[in-house]
């Protein structure tokens, strides 16, 4: 049985990769083209923005890998049944079921590679990317509506204005509460930047107040020990699907801990979870159709299915992932439902095949 593990994760495996391949590709050039609009201003070059694509690739290969493991398993596996290699294993005794347990133990490989993206290499190439487009065309990175980032850290506010490349911050507000929640302090700041696990701020006034008396004072710089962790500005500088799952529960406990809203950042983090396993779902959708009717169909007509399945999918998770969010459904719920709704499907329309 092990040959037939091999054989079969080998076809799976290496269908997923030549899908994946072609559409990287093409979606890479189609972000390519795109980027020639603004190529020339500043020091946006065709060569920075190649470098951009490339480090967006990782995202794209990411968003695009169910997909890729539905086409290329209908393409790969259809091409077995094809060659009738399907049937003589079932003629040799092989059941349906243990022919999907091999399938799926090739999708355990897809899965630990596509977590693996999404954790390790997604966030970084991401930040790296939207950090040199906004260098090269001579633009901040803005943190929220509007162009500014509020912040709380227990009794203390935080509003920024912009996050420059390299920790450096634009003008910041720091509101400070006493602990009858009467405003204590007021800090205004021109600028910050993040050194050597502090933060300086330039051109400081500082208004603090008292029962009796307020008093103000400036001075040019003045060096805070502790502003804000400087981990929370890299996570927020970037939209929650492209944060690592890491990053997404950290935030959300932060969140939580502060009394705001987490909702979105809770249904972004089980969405990450869950979309490594999705490969696992893809699987297992296009399993009934190799040992169905479509044992015999072309790969065009099987590359078709394959497309029209994963829309389908994508659609439906991200309806209810959004129904979810307006109806405030757990975000557990929102993003595993589609899941195991179609799992549960699949596997009772292999029962219908066998």
């Amino acid at each position: 049985m092990k040959i037939l593990d091999n054989y079969i994760a080998k076809t799976v495996i290496s269908g997923t990769l030549m899908v994946l391949l072609v559409l990287g590709a093409l979606l890479a050039f189609v972000d390519f083209v795109s980027e020639m609009d603004d190529v020339g201003k500043g020091e946006y070059s065709m060569l920075e923005a190649a470098l951009f694509v490339l480090l967006s690739l990782p995202k794209r290969l990411y968003e695009l890998f169910p997909t890729a493991v539905l086409i290329g398993s209908l393409l790969s596996l259809g091409t077995l049944a094809g060659n009738s290699e399907l049937t003589v294993m079932r003629a040799a005794g092989i059941s349906i079921m243990r022919i999907v347990f091999s399938v799926l133990k090739a999708g355990f490989i897809l899965l630990v590679c596509v977590a693996l993206i999404g954790e390790l290499v997604l966030p970084n190439s991401e930040r790296a990317a939207q950090t040199l487009r906004a260098k090269d065309l001579k633009q901040n990175i803005s943190l929220g509506g509007g162009g500014g980032f509020w912040a709380r850290d227990g009794q203390r506010f935080l509003y920024v204005s912009h996050v420059y490349p390299g920790m450096n911050l634009g003008k910041v507000n720091v509101y400070e509460l006493a602990d009858n929640n009467k405003l204590k302090s007021v800090t205004h700041a021109e600028s910050a930047q993040h050194k050597d696990n502090r933060w300086t701020l330039n051109n400081v006034q500082r208004t603090d107040f008292s029962n009796n008396h307020v008093e103000s004072f400036k001075v040019e710089s003045e060096v805070w020990q502790k502003l804000l962790n400087p981990d929370l500005f890299k996570v927020v500088s970037v939209e929650p699907d492209n944060m690592s799952a890491l990053d997404l529960y950290q935030y959300s406990r932060y969140l939580r801990d502060n009394a705001l809203d987490s909702s979105s950042y809770e249904l972004a983090f089980w969405i990450k979870i869950f979309t490594p396993i999705s490969s696992l779902v893809m699987l297992l959708i296009a399993l009934p159709f190799i040992f169905g009717s479509q044992r015999s169909s072309g790969a065009g007509n099987r590359m078709l299915v394959g497309l029209l399945l994963g829309i389908g999918f994508y659609l439906l998770n991200r309806t209810v992932n959004h129904l979810g969010q307006v109806y405030q459904i757990s975000p557990f719920i929102s993003a595993s439902a589609p899941m195991i709704f179609v799992a549960m499907a699949s596997f009772y329309a292999l029962r219908k095949v066998e």
